[in-house]
């Protein structure tokens, strides 16, 4: 049997005999016995639509059920209706379309994506990124220049019979590549128990882990006959290879470490940070009423919008931190010490959000950082503030020696018990995977700051004191979900 099923509406819609492929019609797909048993293979479906609960939707969903690994997935077909993911990637893709359309002199552009690639080289970057945002066999992405550059208007899927008769033979080159080597070459099946993608950039200047604390992952996860290895954003096509993921590049929303996290999730995979996490972290407004619904002990803060800025600036009083809902790195965070600077600067947030968080100032000489992992205690330090700032981060620095402030690391038993009692009870309102609460103590007194998922796990820096356990615990996390849906697949 092949590997790889074209599913189509009409046989005659597919003219073309792919090595490795066979085609069959969705009505076959979907009732011929045949099919339902089948282990390992792969469903290029390649109907003609794909709304609610039209041959093409069945295809991907039974496929799901039978873990016949669709094309798209059932996910894909519903973030293609959404105009805000749509808008998102348009963000996410600004500089490479701007890149790639530079030398048009139309208005308005139309990119085909056949199996990842265009008919033509020069636009194989663009369709590769489009395509791992929405993993679908054949795509259209449609252009426009606006006075600001050049922007994504739609990406949908095309149908068989709207192919121009001249992009078929790159179709079919398109389609045999796919099959034979994937998006990107197959690796082949480790000698170990499960296998491990870790998403990591060394170029990124903010990622949660150094060089040597990502080999010290590996070596950790080898002694638990995990095989891993090291992904980039380009292997998102890859993902369904693997048993977990481990995020190790910066995460958030808007960018691909979230998509990859979704699409992790929806292929059945131990995900680390999971996509909830991403989200719930990711966003202050909604760690400032997660606390504050929960008693968690945080610096005085209040949710500001274009109807109460005077009446927060009342309450909390100078100086006054305004965050960016999804600052990260002290990034879009700001002390304001007038009033005048204030109105300024929340004018300037509230054009890019909506809700501003504001909270109380709280000097201190450094933060605690509590990691949390499943829900206990793994390791604690101190972050102290960069020289002559008030955070951990100056982004403004000049010298990397003043653009952070140094650190200790202490066992978890001898940190204040209090720190660490307010860091668990805000971390285990997240989830239970792996975070960093930062703490403020003041007089005594605990103030949970926020939490991160993704926190940093650097050599010589958070492992100081549990040395090579800590990135142990860590694989041991992965191991033991691992070893729960393995047993659960041979109940």
């Amino acid at each position: 049997m092949s590997k790889f099923l074209f599913v189509i509406n009409r046989a005659e819609h597919w003219p073309f005999v792919i090595p490795g492929g066979r085609v069959v019609t969705a009505r076959q797909y979907l009732t011929d016995p045949e099919f339902a048993n089948l282990k390992g293979v792969r469903v290029i479906n390649l109907c003609r639509s794909f709304a609610y609960q039209t041959n093409g939707y069945y295809v991907s969903l039974i496929a799901e059920a039978r873990g016949h690994k669709p094309l798209p997935r059932i996910t894909t077909i519903q973030d293609l209706k959404s105009s805000s993911i749509i808008r998102s990637a348009s963000s996410e893709l600004d500089d490479l379309v701007e890149k790639t359309l530079l030398n048009l002199t139309q208005d308005t552009f139309e990119l085909a994506i056949y199996f990842s690639r265009g008919v033509h080289k020069h636009y194989d970057q663009l369709c590769r990124q489009i395509f791992n945002i929405f993993p679908a066999p054949l795509l259209r992405a449609s252009f426009r220049r606006t006075s600001d550059g050049w922007e994504i208007r739609n990406i949908s899927t095309s149908a068989l019979t709207e192919i121009p008769g001249e992009h078929l033979p790159a179709l079919q080159d398109r389609a045999t590549e796919f099959i034979q080597r994937g998006p990107t070459p197959v690796r082949p099946r480790s000698s170990g128990r499960f296998d491990l993608a870790i998403l990591w950039d060394k170029n990124e200047p903010n990622s949660a882990s150094n060089e040597k604390a990502i080999q010290r992952f590996v070596r950790a996860a080898e002694k638990l006959s995990i095989d891993t290895e090291i992904i980039n954003r380009d292997d998102l096509g890859r993902i369904g290879e693997f048993d977990a993921l481990f995020i190790r590049s910066t995460t958030a929303v808007n960018n691909y470490t979230f998509r990859f996290a979704r699409v992790a999730e929806s292929e059945g995979l131990v995900v680390m940070d999971d996509a909830a996490s991403i989200i719930r972290c990711s966003n202050k407004v909604y760690l400032a009423e997660l606390f504050e619904h929960n008693e968690i002990p945080m610096p005085t803060t209040r949710i500001v919008h274009r109807d109460n800025i005077e009446q927060v600036l009342a309450e909390i009083g100078l100086p006054i931190i305004l965050k960016q809902p999804d600052s990260a790195f002290s990034l879009g965070v700001v002390k304001a010490s007038t009033a005048e600077d204030y109105r300024r600067i929340v004018t300037e947030l509230i054009d890019k959000s909506d809700l501003v968080v504001a909270q109380q100032f709280l000097p201190t000489d450094f933060d605690w950082r509590i990691g949390i992992l499943n829900k206990k205690p793994l390791y604690a330090c101190k972050y102290y503030m960069a020289r002559g700032h008030w955070q951990i981060y100056n982004v403004k620095a000049k010298t990397f020696a003043n653009s952070c402030g140094k650190n200790e690391t202490f066992p978890v038993e001898t940190a204040p018990r209090n720190v660490v009692r307010a860091a668990l009870k805000a971390a285990n309102l997240i989830g239970s995977g792996l975070y960093g609460v930062d703490v403020k103590l003041v007089n005594g007194k605990p103030y949970v700051v926020e939490v991160n998922d993704n926190p940093s796990i650097d050599a010589g820096i958070e492992d100081n004191i549990l040395r090579e356990t800590l990135y142990e615990r860590v694989m041991e996390f992965f191991l033991h979900h691992l070893e729960r849906i393995s047993e659960g697949r041979n109940d």
